[in-house]
């Protein structure tokens, strides 16, 4: 904790060192960038980065209905998951709109991990299943973790750790801890990045020597301006920018895949299955004509009419381009179609529909 109430992460003295720029998020500080968010970028890109993504909220769930809690939670299937396997979903309220977006990790048939972004998905949690033999207890302080995300985050694992990393597949972890270094961890095969990459768990006594092993074997430290950048090119939605609690619906950010609607029973189903029927909006890429960047949220029109919402825009370091993710209307959501989006002197810019995600639209990089 620190003296302005916001929390540190374990990673804070190590990246101070290097002149981090930190930002506060729900109450942690979270680097933002280390000088240059475009190289950092890159880096990602074309070799290898380290994020400290500590602040991501750490939830166990433990008891003989650990993964039935994490079932009826989450829109995707928990219950089917391997030892050893990661799935990701949205959960919704009753009425089938987003509260949040996560992943579950399952270590055996009477526990698993839930990552999530805010304090308050504990409630909902609780609410959900009430009623199951399960506890679910906050580790966000206990578990600080780095993501280590490119093209090379294989070699420089597979060089730094004490079991074959080369195996492990795409959205699975070790379930037993390993040695990156001297360090003990859990290493999983997810991220954020829309690459090749890992995300590495581990005890905040053993916070600095991590940090210290992975980027003395290369890995280039970046922060949330570099995240922003790169999400936006790979299609990974955030909170708070691309949908909104109890508002945004799930088909909205096109995570049909993700729903599963013929088994199981989660909370929102029934209205889900509803939606599924004729989903109203998309979330689509789009590429915006000129140099000017949108605001985030910016109006999107078809012919003066409203057409959407311009979510998350950016200048795409790895395109040249000015692109964006948005929320629109189906009709208006095909490949190819021409749309208007606002601009901050009260002008329009065209645009048009392009591949989602734009950057790698068949997700072969991080499948790799």
């Amino acid at each position: 904790m620190s003296d302005t109430g916001i929390v540190r992460t374990a990673f804070d003295g190590v990246q101070q060192k290097l002149g981090v720029e930190l930002m506060d998020w729900e109450g942690w500080y979270w680097p933002n960038h280390f000088g240059d968010p475009v190289a950092e970028h890159n880096a990602v890109r074309e070799h290898v980065g380290v994020w400290d993504e500590s602040p991501l909220r750490k939830w166990d769930f433990n008891g003989p209905d650990a993964l039935a809690a994490a079932d009826r939670i989450f829109t995707n299937d928990m219950l089917g998951l391997e030892i050893g396997q990661v799935r990701y979903g949205p959960f919704c309220d009753e009425k089938g709109n987003m509260v949040g977006d996560g992943t579950v990790f399952k270590f055996t048939d009477t526990s698993c991990w839930v990552i999530t972004a805010l304090d308050s998905d504990l409630d909902h949690f609780q609410n959900v299943v009430d009623g199951l033999q399960v506890e679910i207890e906050p580790i966000t302080e206990k578990l600080p973790h780095l993501q280590i995300q490119g093209p090379k985050s294989r070699e420089l694992l597979a060089d730094l750790t004490d079991e074959s990393v080369e195996d492990l597949g795409y959205f699975r972890f070790f379930p037993h801890q390993v040695h990156v270094g001297r360090v003990p961890v859990w290493v999983s095969r997810t991220g954020y990045s829309g690459e090749l990459g890992y995300e590495v768990f581990t005890d905040p006594d053993y916070a600095e020597e991590l940090w210290e092993a992975v980027t003395s074997a290369g890995a280039t430290p970046y922060g949330l301006a570099a995240v922003e950048t790169l999400r936006i090119e790979s299609g990974l939605i955030f909170i708070g920018y691309d949908y909104f609690q109890h508002e945004t619906n799930p088909f909205d950010m096109s995570l049909d895949k993700v729903i599963r609607l013929d088994t199981g029973d989660f909370e929102g189903k029934a209205a889900l299955a509803e939606t599924a029927k004729n989903p109203p909006r998309r979330l689509v890429t789009l590429e915006v004509q000129g140099d000017e960047v949108p605001e985030y949220g910016a109006a999107v029109t078809k012919d003066g009419e409203s057409a959407g919402t311009l979510t998350s825009p950016c200048e795409s370091p790895t395109l040249g381009k000015v692109i964006g993710m948005a929320v629109l209307d189906t009709a208006q959501a095909e490949k190819g179609n021409q749309v208007q989006v606002a601009l901050a002197d009260g002008g329009v810019a065209n645009a048009f529909v392009a591949d989602f995600p734009i950057y790698d639209p068949e997700k072969t990089r991080p499948r790799a």
